[in-house]
């Protein structure tokens, strides 16, 4: 696999996990609160704790939102250093 084709393969990735209002509304709740635990955000999206937690590993695993365990928590927060793609996106939330 190429460079180039690395850059698409994460740009896909990435569209892919914006492609969905639940994770936007993750996105932008991160963006105006700079971090939450799942339940805080379940509460704040008006969905289950569970579909949330399915949510953040989605964002997660595109490079969006990092986690940090504190105790029995899960913190998350807008990812650091994104690609120009996805702070645009997050921009306008």
């Amino acid at each position: 696999m190429t460079g180039a084709d690395r850059d698409l393969s994460g740009l896909e990735r990435i569209i892919k996990a914006f492609a969905n209002r639940r994770r936007l509304g993750i996105v932008r709740h991160l963006k105006k609160n700079k971090e939450a635990t799942v339940g805080d955000i379940a509460d704040a999206i008006k969905l289950s704790f569970k579909a949330t937690s399915k949510h953040l590993a989605i964002l997660s695993a595109a490079g969006i939102v990092e986690r940090e365990q504190r105790s029995l928590q899960m913190f998350y927060k807008n990812a650091t250093g994104l690609p120009v793609s996805a702070r645009t996106v997050i921009s306008i939330l």
